[in-house]
């Protein structure tokens, strides 16, 4: 007998494809290109707007419907991406994505011209323009572009940029993830068998609760990394000299500023959540500490420290589960337990696993006028429980601003993407530790203590490993594979100290971290979970605050995090405000210490 559900459990793709026939999106390209050919025709030969305010805002106003209907791929991108996801091995809607992109490329290349003459409108009428009433309502869309003016090239250079990146940057990075991911090693595997297995599959052992699984695991990461660790030091010699070349080109003064302007984020506030977490390292060294205690050795191998803890076997169905967070969530707001519900109901979950649908979890969201969707993998347990919360997070987020926004500000900066899905997670973690007996509640608490020392600490202890790795290869213009391991090892000690012991070949681990081509993108998630937690030190100190919160997550790109936060009453770029986020990790670590003591545990 099939099993029957309250709720959809897949997507309903008539939100981008009303009528079912993918034949249509050929009317929504011709629909595309009048649009932007309309946009471009006018403004191509109108160049008032880069003097008059209100010649400006009417292009805005236009260019802002553009991106909220017309951008990019429009719904066909959109639909094939998503579709992909459900079926991998699929040639054919792979082919077809493709396709989508290339217009999506095509269509940007065609509109890129407006940006980029307005970014080199002198200084006083920039400053007029900020000064407008008239433009209000793209204010710091108008302040982030001319900030960007001085590292805006020509036209055409920037096209020369933008064509020349596969061959400088991307196909190095494709060239060593496609030599990982070809390589197999036997290794033992759950089941006690000797089995040949992927990269992929190894790195997915690594985590197992059986100790010689981890170490089989380890000893077959480490031969893959070790011979094609000749090539990882060619490729990421190649990167950094690409990114060296592309900051002089666009005179960036360090090789993180492209970054933390392309997320929104003042220098000082970047600088105050790194050099506060780098101080408070002792309480990461401190936890793998206790840790080690915990699984009963003197110290922990480089690849124990993200090993599961106890034994967590409470199983939720879906409805269960959906209705747990929902509740969990309009507690909250009876505006988040809102949208939840429309998700539930409309059709915006994918909810269980099957052949050929991409193993993990995500929240998709294309331009304003597009449906948000929800990629899950249910099996029932309670990781799974807290990944439809943090999800289901972004969604609400996404929606949020939706209501609020237009297509120019629609979205979140990197910086703060993950506040909205960890508030919703540790609220609904929350709930689960008051119902858990005293066994279940340990191994729940060692679970959130690993995820956020390691979301937190150890991403802050690699933007440290990037900073370091970028300047002395800037001073040296080549670094050999020792110096560079050297390096890795000696940031990963800087955090987890004495307690954690970096076996050999560690020092090789660096070479499959992709966020180490991403330039410095690791300092958000730090970012976004400390800002996550005063929101929720608020709200548990005030039920009203939760009103502040909904604005917060309602901003989008309409104003940076800083302005938004010092609107809340709040100084993010102040040192005190990341350590009242990092006290909360360490009385989690002394509450946990305490229960395993009581447990006789440790």
């Amino acid at each position: 007998m099939v099993k029957t559900y309250r709720y959809p459990i897949n997507w309903n793709f008539s939100l981008l494809l009303p009528s079912g026939n993918e034949e249509d999106f050929q009317k929504e390209r011709k629909i595309i290109e009048e649009k932007t050919k309309a946009f471009v025709e006018t403004y191509r030969n109108d160049n008032s707007y880069l003097t008059d305010p209100g010649a400006l805002k009417e292009a805005l106003d236009t260019l802002a419907e553009w991106a909220a209907k017309y951008s990019g791929d429009g719904n066909e991108g959109y639909y094939f991406g998503l579709k992909s996801e459900l079926d991998q091995n699929n040639t054919e809607i792979k082919a077809k994505e493709n396709k989508a992109g290339d217009f999506a490329l095509y269509i940007s290349n065609q509109i890129n011209f407006f940006e980029v003459n307005l970014s080199k409108i002198p200084e006083d009428i920039q400053e007029s323009f900020l000064q407008s009433p008239t433009l209000i309502e793209y204010h710091h869309y108008l302040e982030r572009l001319f900030a960007f003016a001085k590292h805006i090239l020509t036209e055409d250079e920037e096209k020369i940029m933008s064509l020349k990146s596969r061959a400088s940057y991307g196909n190095w990075i494709d060239m060593l993830n496609r030599f990982l991911a070809k390589e197999e090693r036997k290794v033992l595997t759950e089941d006690g068998k000797n089995e040949k297995l992927s990269f992929a599959a190894i790195l997915g052992l690594l985590e197992s609760k059986d100790r010689k699984v981890r170490e089989s695991a380890a000893n077959g990461l480490n031969s893959i990394l070790d011979k094609n660790v000749d090539v990882a030091e060619a490729e990421i010699n190649s990167v950094l000299q690409d990114k060296k070349v592309s900051d002089e080109i666009r005179h960036y003064s360090r090789p993180d500023e492209a970054r933390i302007m392309g997320d929104d984020m003042d220098i000082k506030v970047v600088e105050a959540v790194v050099k506060s977490v780098s101080s408070s390292f002792a309480i990461a060294q401190n936890y793998y500490s206790f840790k080690a205690k915990l699984m009963g050795v003197d110290k922990l191998k480089y690849y124990d420290r993200n090993a599961e803890y106890g034994e967590i076997n409470e199983t939720y169905d879906w409805d269960e589960a959906a209705e747990l967070v929902h509740q969990t969530l309009d507690d909250l707001s009876p505006i988040f337990g809102s949208i939840m519900m429309d998700f539930l109901t409309e059709g915006h979950y994918d909810v269980f696993p099957y052949r050929g649908k991409d193993s993990g979890a995500f929240c998709a969201s294309g331009s304003l006028s597009q449906a948000t969707y929800i990629l899950l993998n249910f099996t029932g347990k309670v990781n799974d429980l807290l990944t439809l919360a943090h999800e289901t997070g972004h969604g609400i987020n996404n929606e949020l601003m939706r209501k609020n926004l237009n297509g120019l500000n629609f979205g979140v900066p990197m910086s703060t993407a993950e506040v909205a899905s960890t508030f919703m997670e540790d609220f609904v973690l929350q709930r689960l530790l008051q119902d858990a007996d005293d066994e279940v509640k340990l191994s729940l608490m060692v679970k959130k203590l690993d995820e956020q020392i390691a979301t937190i600490f150890r991403q802050i202890a690699f933007y440290n490993f990037e900073t370091d790795l970028h300047k002395m290869y800037r001073e040296k213009g080549y670094l050999t594979k020792e110096e560079i391991g050297e390096l890795f090892l000696q940031h990963m000690t800087s955090y987890m100290g004495e307690a954690v012991e970096l076996t050999a070949g560690s020092q090789n681990w660096w070479m499959y971290v992709s966020h180490f081509r991403s330039y410095f993108y690791v300092y958000s998630y730090a970012s976004g979970l400390l800002i996550s937690k005063s929101l929720q030190f608020a709200v548990r100190r005030e039920k009203g605050f939760i009103d502040k919160v909904i604005d917060f997550l309602s901003a989008g790109s309409s104003a940076s995090p800083k302005d938004i936060f010092k609107n809340l009453g709040i100084d993010i770029t102040s040192e005190k405000f990341w350590e009242d986020g990092l006290k909360d990790i360490d009385n989690l670590l002394q509450e946990t210490t305490q229960l395993a003591k009581k447990l006789g545990k440790i």
